[in-house]
């Protein structure tokens, strides 16, 4: 649980932290690496002016002056991210040393989002500093990692690049040598150099490095200019150029599907579902009606089944009781799709999804139904969910479903819920001791949620 918390976090703050930091670096300047000796000479300045006339200083500004002040402000979390930011962006690199022992006695949700503003500015005036300061954190360095990574290479990516290449350890992660390392590089450089960007990728010698970094690129221009990204494109092959392909058209289906479509039918016939299933993800967000028409035109395959998954979603947000008929109407394959029509339905009108779901057959949609109502209705009386979980002809899929609403009746009426777990005829032994010792349906090694 502790490691979703920091993923979540770092998710909604990784983006403000490296906009915004990279912007205050390239006021008034090309965008280069910023040196220790001209950080501390700003710096300087900087903190001169913040205390030249404290007398004149509001009560509201001292108390933005420190961590602890800025943390317990009122305004919510975007005023208190604001005041963050402000107050590391003129930091030295050892006054952000200092403020980074400052972090460790914070919750965790606090942590993160002071820990990500940080090293994001600490990037910028020490990058080196702070990614050896990340190698003494464990789990936590390896989410923080990245971040200092980004702010690096948002104003001098061709040093940044070169580290990177020079320690590959450093940035092992889980899927490749270099996991997301060399994308996010790539994706800065590009959007300052994109030709010296797509050089370097060319001379990385990881494949997975050197195709995430491509794709980077081609993503980066595509979002300006989809056609020049076509052209920068074109030297790719196998692997590469299919990647690139979905890049673009997830791009260019999300400002001119009509144009995307047209440069998609363009595409050898292999490549056309991918692409189409990438536009059709993006275009599904503006006008899912005509996404879900386009459809039909696509090949039977994963593809396809991708494609619906995501037009099915988008849907479900403005009219889920539409998104669902049609799911319906789309045959076999359409599990993951129910999935996400019926989370958001079962939130926006639990008695009509409901009733949806007491008009299918027992199998495998109707399961994917049940288990996603079930998680999705947290409104729901934890005994009526139970009984509804039940019904799942998956066995575990039926424990999994089947325990977590009897964990969130634990909650409610322990008692009540206790009885239940014990006589139950329908959950297995395991499940039930995990269930009462409060372990839950995922319980660490041996848990009995979906492993399949």
């Amino acid at each position: 649980m502790k490691k979703l918390i920091i993923v979540g976090v770092s998710a909604l703050t990784l983006g403000a932290a490296g906009g915004y930091f990279a912007g205050k670096s390239e006021e008034g300047k090309q965008a280069t690496a910023t040196t220790a000796p001209d950080a501390a000479t700003r710096d300087s300045r900087k903190a001169r002016t913040d205390t030249a006339s404290p007398t004149t200083a509001t009560a509201k500004d001292k108390k933005a002056r420190s961590l602890d002040g800025i943390l317990s402000m009122s305004g919510g979390v975007k005023a208190r991210t604001q005041a963050l930011m402000d107050y590391y962006s003129g930091m030295t690199a050892d006054q952000l040393t200092a403020e980074a022992d400052k972090l460790s006695h914070l919750p965790i949700e606090q942590k993160m989002m002071a820990s990500l503003l940080l090293y994001g500015r600490w990037a910028e005036v020490d990058p080196q500093g702070a990614l050896a300061q990340t190698n003494k954190m464990g789990f936590e360095g390896a989410m923080l990692r990245p971040t200092v990574l980004q702010g690096w290479a948002s104003s001098d990516p061709q040093n940044a690049a070169k580290y990177f290449s020079a320690n590959p350890r450093e940035f092992v992660q889980m899927g490749g040598p270099g996991g997301n390392s060399a994308s996010v590089i790539a994706s800065e450089w590009a959007k300052l150099d994109p030709e010296s960007a797509m050089t370097w990728a060319g001379t990385l010698t990881s494949g997975q490095d050197k195709s995430g970094a491509l794709a980077s690129i081609v993503r980066e221009i595509a979002a300006k200019d989809p056609a020049k990204a076509v052209a920068a494109a074109a030297g790719l092959t196998g692997d590469d150029q299919t990647r690139a392909d979905r890049e673009i058209a997830g791009q260019w289906g999300a400002t001119d599907f009509t144009a995307a479509k047209a440069w998609i039918d363009s595409l050898p016939a292999e490549a056309r579902d991918q692409a189409m299933a990438s536009a059709l993800s993006s275009f599904a967000s503006k006008d899912p009606v005509k996404a879900s028409a386009e459809i039909a035109s696509m090949t039977a395959g994963d593809s396809k089944n991708q494609a619906i998954s995501q037009v099915a979603q988008a849907w479900a947000s403005t009219d889920p009781a539409a998104a669902a008929a049609w799911v319906v109407q789309q045959g076999d394959n359409t599990d993951n799709a129910i999935r996400g029509v019926m989370t958001n339905w079962a939130t926006q009108n639990s008695t009509a999804a409901l009733a949806f779901i007491e008009q299918q057959q027992p199998g495998t949609f109707r399961d994917q139904a049940v288990a996603s109502y079930v998680m999705a209705n947290r409104s729901a009386d934890p005994s009526t969910a139970v009984t509804l979980a039940e019904t799942i002809t998956d066995e575990r899929d039926r424990d999994r479903t089947v325990g977590m609403s009897a964990m969130r009746w634990m909650q409610e009426d322990p008692v009540a819920a206790k009885e239940y777990v014990q006589g139950s005829t329908t959950l297995s032994d395991r499940a039930k001791e995990m269930i009462l010792s409060g372990r839950g349906p995922w319980g660490g090694p041996g848990g009995f949620g979906r492993g399949r």
